[in-house]
């Protein structure tokens, strides 16, 4: 019986491991992938393409977005800006056709580059959540049925960002975590939620004060999961800060400032921070970018800076493998710098000129970044700087992350949706 038993755990764990992997491999389910930091398993990524080159299929879009596309398996999730309107579409994979089109909500307004369709969508692979810059948070089955509707600005009061709401949900087990962090036209506190995803219902909202001041408050982060000695915690970044929760109570156990050493009015945070590989990491608009080691409680400022590097992103959130941190900055500047120390790989380079909106990701050795203007640069990872490739999509406002699967990278312009190269046989 004892040998049978453990027999049965072998199995149940290989199948554990197994699908997890799968999960890694073949989709991508959140606006920074399956591992929610921009990394991929995938192998053998197309390198070269144009419009009409190595291309599969191309939908057209109804307008541009900073919304990265969503897959998993046969299906394609995309939120679209369309006449005044928000919606949820779901793709065929295979086609590159309109499997069902789902209203999210109205009110669809331009706020400098952004309209309201900038959040990107998240899926478990039986449901989907879409969640607008009106605070419109929706639930729906892969057939296209509603399962809930959550108003949160009805809720719990309007925004109050300078340029509009940006933030994606961030989908763990149970429940979608979800920051409302503003200050720049509003009076009342940041917070966050964590709902349950099969029911809507808000499990707790947590306010998360800063001294933050006039338009510093305003981040239009994701938030990020780090797990640390068999506890997993919530990481949030904006307001000058960075922070980490209990995910069951939202309570804030750690707080590191140092994001805005200068108290710049103007400081607001758009890239998302990033756990990997034992470290946390985060920036804002106002110079430095940081490293945080993990295990701190309360004001960790000091006691648990790992590295400081003093040329940080704005809009672009890095990404990483751990041993190398790649940032690429609005302008182009490329830089690579050693994961744990900050210290410079190698001089900055410089990418296609443009302006980069879009997050970088990394696969198979090669780091893939769209800049604006539809210029898609594929960068040799590792400690020699190498562009294997400029790929033009020949368009303009193009503010999406790619996203990879299965063997192929999904590119969002603000006129098309690709898919690049061939799928990857199971």
């Amino acid at each position: 019986m004892r040998r049978r038993l453990t027999l049965a755990l072998i199995v149940i764990t290989l199948s554990w491991i197994t699908a997890i992997n799968i999960v890694s491999a073949d989709n991508w389910p959140q606006w920074r992938g399956p591992l929610l930091n921009g990394l991929s398993n995938e192998k053998n990524l197309p390198v070269k393409w144009s419009p009409e080159e190595n291309v599969t299929w191309k939908l057209q879009m109804p307008a541009w977005t900073g919304s990265t596309p969503i897959v998993w398996n046969n299906q394609i999730f995309l939120n679209i800006a369309e006449g005044g309107n928000l919606n949820l579409w779901s793709i065929d994979r295979n086609k590159g056709t309109v499997l069902w089109k789902k209203l999210l909500g109205g009110g669809d307004v331009k706020l400098r580059k952004q309209n309201m369709s900038s959040p990107s969508p998240v899926t478990d692979g039986r449901s989907v959540w879409a969640l607008t810059g009106t605070g419109i948070l929706k639930g729906f089955d892969f057939k296209g049925n509603e399962i809930w509707t959550l108003d949160i600005q009805k809720e719990y009061g309007k925004f109050g960002l300078n340029w509009g709401y940006a933030s994606s949900p961030l989908l763990y087990q149970d429940s979608l975590f979800v920051p409302v962090l503003h200050g720049m036209r509003t009076d009342e506190p940041s917070y966050i939620l964590r709902i349950n995803k099969m029911s809507g219902k808000v499990i707790w909202r947590v306010e998360r004060p800063t001294p933050a001041i006039q338009e510093s408050p305003d981040a239009y982060t994701t938030p990020a999961l780090f797990s640390h000695n068999g506890t997993t915690e919530l990481i949030i970044s904006g307001g000058d800060c960075v922070t980490g929760h209990d995910l069951a109570s939202g309570k804030e156990l750690w707080r590191s400032y140092g994001l805005n050493p200068t108290n710049n009015p103007a400081g607001r945070t758009v890239n998302s921070p990033l756990a990997v590989d034992g470290m946390i990491y985060a920036g804002s608009r106002a110079r430095p970018y940081l490293a945080i080691r993990p295990g701190g409680r309360g004001d960790v400022t000091q006691s648990h800076r790992a590295w400081t590097f003093e040329i940080s992103p704005d809009v672009p959130t890095p990404v990483t493998d751990g041993k190398y941190f790649y940032i690429v900055r609005d302008n182009g500047g490329f830089l690579c710098l050693d994961a744990k120390t900050g210290k410079e790989i190698y001089p900055p380079q410089r990418l296609k000129p443009g302006t980069y909106s879009g997050s970088p990701v990394l696969a198979d050795g090669k780091i893939y970044v769209m800049n604006e203007e539809g210029m898609v640069s594929v960068v040799k990872a590792g400690q020699q700087f190498e562009i294997l490739a400029e790929n033009a999509m020949n368009e303009s406002q193009c503010l999406s992350t790619p996203a990879i699967s299965d063997g192929q990278i999904f590119i969002r312009t603000a006129q098309y949706l690709y898919c690049i190269g061939k799928r990857a046989s199971k």
